[in-house]
């Protein structure tokens, strides 16, 4: 039994139905009431694993952003690079606890950790994130999209656009504030929504059919 699931194609919506779970068990949890904007560490620890940032030295292949350490339930972050701190730190988390989620088997993750407590060492490799243009693809896809939905999961996006204009520039700002993500990453997130649209090379904002739907049926 691998530590790391084989590649599979995961939907969208099966994706974004994980991250809420846990966003929802948390808050079920006094200690984690009122996250927003979401402490992605405090995930991390939710989930019983550990975040440090450190000096990751590159291999063969080159930078490496982040890797965790199954075994010892452990996410670094490279510290050297600059894309991995302030408001991209929690993406950089956030991403990495998407790989947990969806890309380590946590039944092996515990078979092997008895196996260590009996005294029999089995070597696992660490799974490795870089920073390049293999993130659009795979399980860097994947993560990145678990990352997205904890960070701006639909729930809390319906509660902070109440009484704001989404085709309003300032009230888009003002969500990306309160949840602490960037702009483009929540303008991003709600045209993939389809709640929004802008035209390539227009900075106008439409709102989106889905959206619009949405709005008549919760008139109704």
């Amino acid at each position: 039994m691998g530590i790391f699931r084989p590649f599979r194609f995961i939907q969208k919506q099966e994706i974004e139905a994980k991250a809420t779970d846990i966003l929802r068990r948390m808050e079920q949890t006094e200690k984690y009431d009122s996250m927003w904007p979401l402490d992605t560490s405090s995930v991390a620890e939710f989930l019983g694993l550990d975040v440090v940032w450190d000096g990751i030295p590159e291999d063969e292949y080159g930078i490496i952003a982040a890797r965790i350490l199954p075994l010892e339930r452990l996410i670094e972050i490279n510290e050297n690079l600059p894309i991995c701190r302030g408001g991209f730190g929690e993406s950089t988390i956030a991403h990495e606890i998407g790989h947990w989620v969806l890309h380590v088997n946590s039944t092996a993750v515990n078979r092997f950790l008895r196996l260590k407590n009996r005294g029999i060492h089995v070597k696992v490799d660490p799974l490795l994130c870089r920073n390049d243009d293999r993130s659009i693809a795979g399980i860097e896809w994947q993560a990145q999209y678990f990352a997205t939905c904890l960070l701006m999961p639909q729930y809390i996006l319906i509660k902070k656009q109440i009484g704001k204009d989404l085709t309003r520039w300032p009230d888009l700002y003002q969500i990306a504030e309160e949840l602490g993500v960037s702009i483009s990453n929540l303008v991003h997130r709600l045209k993939d929504l389809d709640w929004i649209y802008i035209q390539e090379g227009s900075r106008k904002i439409y709102l989106g059919q889905t959206f619009i739907a949405d709005k008549i049926r919760a008139a109704g």
